[in-house]
């Protein structure tokens, strides 16, 4: 598993729960070392294992921490670079939606080697979606729950999520947009200079 996914994990648990607690985590699940790089590939089992301990620490399901996970990589300070990257995608969470079949693409022009699985929006009616993820990293679409109900967020649109197993190893997800500006969303400034 990509390294960049691994130091998430613990961007997030140590910046959550602690480092004492990582600590007992990446030892349970065979780490030799509590600390990641990023640009270093992981063995996917272990990477699984470490999960699997993350959910039994915490005594959640893993799909529940997932979701943490995602919420945590576009609200939290330290990972405001993904929040931008996010943002980007347009001026409102309709434009955003819209541009996540590309977010594979735009993954992979910033590290060349990390694989996202593939996205595809379908729009159903006015304000309802599927969101499709393709397999390939299993775990990811519980993420994107996440990611997504925190941009809704960000932008301060009001959306409900909902996530279904779609089979061979697929994720949907569905989304209905109830109301674009329902609260004010966090300031962002395109031309900003990120710090």
């Amino acid at each position: 598993m990509h390294g960049l996914i691994n130091k998430s994990l613990q961007s997030f648990f140590c910046a959550t729960y602690g480092t004492a607690r990582w600590g007992r985590v990446t030892e349970a699940a065979g780490f030799e070392s509590p600390d990641f790089e990023a640009m270093l590939i992981y063995d996917k089992a272990q990477s699984h294992r470490l999960l699997d301990v993350m959910a039994l620490e915490l005594d959640r399901p893993l799909n529940g921490v997932l979701e943490d996970i995602g919420t945590f990589l576009v609200s939290n300070p330290q990972t405001e670079s993904l929040r931008r990257l996010l943002r980007f995608c347009g001026e409102s969470y309709l434009d955003f939606l819209h541009s996540l079949d590309d977010l594979p693409d735009r993954a992979r022009l910033a590290v060349s080697d990390l694989h996202l699985p593939a996205l595809e929006l379908r729009e159903h009616a006015a304000g309802q979606f599927s969101l499709t993820c393709g397999p390939g990293l299993p775990g990811f679409g519980n993420v994107l729950v996440g990611v997504l109900r925190a941009m809704a967020d960000d932008y301060g649109a009001l959306a409900i999520l909902e996530h279904s197993g779609g089979g061979d190893g697929r994720d949907v997800i569905s989304i209905t947009l109830i109301e674009q500006a329902f609260a004010k969303g966090r300031s962002f400034d395109l031309g900003a200079v990120a710090q």
